[in-house]
């Protein structure tokens, strides 16, 4: 017996399968409580989300060195259409007394300021971040509004700036992983039971799954505690996702396979170890797929992007190996009564034959060329779409999908005092140097006014306010030209900062991402496939399918984000997440697929055996596209735009992907390509044959295995 039968056996075996289910309830116990003590690793500060290199990310490096801890300014707004009063003033002076007592709050209390029309008042409230980024935010700008609305004797009042922007991007964060958790875990038990037709075998797959999750969230938080991970609530939230999906995805095609398996043996423990021997090399092949893209990801420049790599690996890999171990040890304890009200008996033929997949691929065999160019045409005029994508950046308004008090509020101001007021650029020079470098900054257009410098340790920093809102076009050009004339000036080493500087910094490292990362995993694939399928043709026609079918996601996408949905644009780092989420998972099914014909085509040739690989996953293949696609499309319900938006593009990706790539557009050209779809390997040859060792030897082998 071969050595990959002997572990397909091993989870499965009559002995074996109770020692694996005794190692993962030991792990559960085990890791459990640390997998609820993620949330409390997560690194929410500016610079785990910022380039590490990044001008930017310098910056508020420095700035420890005039204020220890990381501030953020939260801005108070008042505004009175008639014009404030002296009575509004002197209600404004009190309470920035009582300001500079909320909790949090450090450094002085700047205002309150009346604008030049009169009609305004700003108060600018310093906010120590600390070490849990936005989430000391949300209380104290909590309190700030409370305050001012108290007594606003009718006033408007608003709390906006970049640490009112952080608590309301903390509120919109809120609850994510159990809000995400609940949501994802209702929606893939209504589709297990809708894809099984069953009472109970949904929830093996579903409990396996949940298991594989508190173990990488277990191992995640120990990494991010020990070994300097960097986890945040991006990851944190698409890690979810991401488990739950992708190892239903596993669940589903390695029980299916295991089903047909049942009606060829008596013994349970035989179809299982037959299940793992055929599905698993397709279910590693998928998984290594979607590790190798994620830890792609580690070279990026923006530090929430490489951290997103690892983690989303960690995930994967547990998942793996929860549905290669754990599931299979479940299934065989059960027994066959778990697929009731069908059971799969021995002897009975299999649906799947003479089932509706069947039928589709005899149409497409008619006429197979035909098919997949115009399957090709129609997903390439998807494309068109693209001209609607505008993934520069969004604004802090674009950001939310709602209109929170800060939004609204940076509206008020821009109204009434200079566009870049309450997120000044920063500013970091030599002592020395200083004087030049403020007049250097002042003189430059787009520069409102500066501050006075600040000299420390043979330092010096002060701030700039920009004419422009700081989330503009305008004001980033502006930060270029700061950036060239206080650069410019000699012996003074100045570093330009702040939160336009932070954004234009994240688009130039998201940009540079895109054109790293996307080239370096399409590779990797094509090498994991070529490994798999042994032939050069097979996954170079399989990666041009999935970046067509990417491309008209995307397309198809953009005209929605923008004539339906009404979003500003796309996060700079949009087209890469989506690229290696689609591409990752998207390759999944045409591996499942052709994994199956090149195992059928060896014994009745390509085009029947494409036939045949269609019949048998199509079913299996779909029901795990609509499940990831589903707890993708999960994502959506949050309000924040960036989620929405790779929820919906990568959700409609793994539907074009499921439904329209792998079984029309694949199955076409692989029956019109033929025998040339596996070249260079024997299986390319005219009459070819690749063994299969016969299911009588293949079963005494695993009863050897079992001990009878």
């Amino acid at each position: 017996m071969s050595p990959t039968r002997k572990l397909a056996a091993l989870p499965c075996g009559r002995r074996s399968k109770w020692v694996v289910l005794a190692l993962w309830l030991v792990l559960l116990v085990a890791l459990g409580p640390l997998a609820g003590k993620l949330m409390g690793a997560e690194d929410n500060q500016a610079s785990s989300w910022l380039p590490g290199n990044a001008e930017s990310t310098q910056v508020l490096d420095e700035q420890r060195t005039f204020q220890p801890v990381d501030t953020a300014q939260a801005v108070v707004v008042y505004q009175r259409d008639g014009g404030v009063t002296p009575a509004d003033r002197a209600e404004a002076t009190r309470e920035a007394v009582e300001f500079a007592a909320v909790p949090h709050v450090v450094g002085p209390v700047v205002g309150p300021v009346v604008s030049a029309d009169g009609q305004a008042m700003q108060t600018i409230v310093p906010i120590d971040i600390g070490t849990n980024g936005w989430n000391d935010l949300k209380p104290a700008v909590e309190q700030l509004r409370r305050t001012a609305a108290a007594d606003s004797n009718g006033m408007t009042t608003h709390v906006t700036g970049p640490g009112g922007v952080g608590a309301d991007q903390a509120a919109a964060f809120a609850g994510i992983d159990s809000s995400l958790l609940a949501a994802t875990v209702s929606v893939v038990i209504i589709l297990l039971l809708l894809t099984y037709r069953s009472p109970v075998l949904w929830f093996l797959p579903l409990v396996t799954a949940a298991g594989a999750l508190t173990v990488s969230e277990a191992l995640i938080y120990l990494l991010a505690k020990h070994a300097g991970l960097t986890v945040n609530a991006q990851s944190a939230g698409i890690l979810i996702v991401l488990v739950l999906g992708a190892g239903t995805d596993y669940a589903l095609l390695l029980t299916a396979r295991y089903r047909e398996e049942l009606r060829r043996h008596r013994d349970r423990h035989e179809a299982m170890a037959f299940a793992l021997h055929r599905a698993g090399p397709a279910i590693l092949a998928s998984s290594a797929t979607v590790i190798a893209s994620m830890l792609c990801l580690l070279i990026a420049e923006m530090n929430s992007t490489s951290g997103l790599g690892p983690v989303c690996a960690i995930g994967v890999l547990v998942a793996l190996l929860a549905m290669l171990t754990l599931l299979p040890a479940l299934l065989v304890i059960v027994g066959r009564w778990v697929f009731w009200p069908v059971r799969p008996a021995y002897g009975t033929p299999e649906p799947t034959r003479t089932g509706r997949w069947a039928h589709i691929g005899a149409w497409i065999g008619r006429r197979p060329r035909k098919v997949w160019a115009g399957t090709a045409l129609a997903l390439a005029a998807c494309c068109v779409g693209l001209v609607s994508l505008d993934a520069n950046g969004l604004s802090t308004a674009g950001t939310f999908t709602g209109k929170p008090d800060s939004v609204v509020g940076q509206q008020v101001l821009e109204q009434h005092f200079p566009g870049g007021t309450g997120a000044p650029l920063t500013i970091v020079s030599t002592g020395t140097g200083a004087p030049a470098v403020r007049e250097a900054a002042r003189t430059t257009a787009g520069v409102a006014a500066t501050t006075p410098p600040v000299v420390h340790g043979g330092q010096a920093l002060f701030q700039a306010t920009l004419t422009d809102p700081p989330d503009s076009r305008a004001a980033k050009d502006t930060v270029d030209r700061v950036r060239a004339a206080v650069h410019a000036v000699p012996g003074a080493d100045a570093k330009v900062g702040g939160s336009t500087a932070v954004i234009l910094d994240a688009g130039r490292a998201a940009g540079n991402d895109n054109r790293a990362i996307i080239p370096l995993v399409l590779g990797v694939v094509l090498l994991i496939l070529a490994v798999l399928l042994r032939a050069v043709t097979a996954p170079l026609l399989l990666i041009a399918t999935v970046v067509l079918s990417y491309a008209a996601a995307l397309g198809i996408s953009a005209f929605f984000f923008a004539h339906v949905f009404h979003f500003q644009g796309q996060d700079n780092a949009f087209p890469l997440f989506v690229f290696v989420f689609l591409v990752a998972l998207g390759i999944d099914y045409n591996i499942f697929l052709m994994t199956r014909v090149r195992e059928e085509a060896a014994q009745h040739g390509t085009r029947q055996g494409a036939l045949n690989g269609l019949s048998a996953t199509g079913g299996v293949i779909t029901s795990a596209g609509l499940i990831l696609a589903s707890t993708f499309a999960v994502l959506g319900t949050l309000p924040v735009v960036g989620f929405a938006e790779i929820g919906f593009a990568v959700a409609l990706g793994v539907l074009l992907d499921t439904l329209v790539v792998r079984s029309v557009l694949v199955t076409a050209l692989t029956m019109d390509l033929g025998r040339h779809m596996w070249w260079p390997s024997r299986l390319s040859r005219p009459g070819a044959v690749v063994p299969i060792v016969p299911v009588a030897e293949d079963v005494r082998d695993v009863r050897d295995v079992q001990g009878g």
